[in-house]
């Protein structure tokens, strides 16, 4: 039996996280998991779990974790990529325990690092070009909020286990495309 593989991607709203997972997944042959993606698409299609979640993400608030790794270990691949995923370190060693039962391989954690005023510019462009109603200054912010207080401390954790791969965000997107080709040697 193949072993799995995986790739979490971290960096904070904005960074181009979901635009390198895409383009790294279509290349090698990996399923991309965007939680975001996924949580946004319950959302429109109007399920339960779209109704349960919908006030949290107006809020800008982080999704509760046992919503999250039920949509985890459902969409769970041989070779996956997470895009926004883990958050938290309750789901980092919760996603760890999970990758240890199904066999996957961790083969890097890429962090994709953006100065701030530079994120909220992003995210307010893609905002008005996709007509994303989260998108707002405020919500902006308070994620960028969120993302420090509960995310970053995933780069610690990552970096203690050896896995952690720093990649400058700026750039066009090949060129942040060839630096994490090369983070992760492959």
């Amino acid at each position: 039996m193949d072993v799995g593989q995986a790739v979490i991607f971290l960096g904070p709203p904005g960074a181009g996280k979901g635009t390198q997972a895409s383009r790294l997944a279509e290349e090698l042959g990996f399923k991309k998991l965007s939680t975001g993606d996924i949580l946004r698409d319950h959302v429109a299609r109007g399920t339960p779990l779209g109704e349960r979640v919908r006030p949290i993400m107006e809020r800008g608030d982080l999704v509760p974790d046992d919503l999250i790794l039920e949509l985890i270990r459902e969409e769970l691949a041989e070779r996956v990529i997470f895009d926004g995923f883990p958050r938290t370190l309750a789901q980092a060693e919760a996603l760890d325990r999970l990758l240890a039962e199904t066999g996957t391989q961790l083969l890097g954690v890429v962090l994709v690092e953006v100065p701030e005023e530079e994120l909220v510019r992003r995210i307010l462009k893609r905002a008005e070009l996709e007509g994303r109603s989260d998108d707002n200054e405020e919500t902006v912010r308070r994620r960028l909020e969120v993302y420090r207080e509960k995310t970053e401390p995933l780069v610690g954790y990552y970096e203690a286990r050896g896995v952690l791969k720093r990649v400058d965000g700026l750039g066009t997107p090949d060129e942040v495309y060839a630096r994490i080709r090369a983070a992760l040697g492959i």
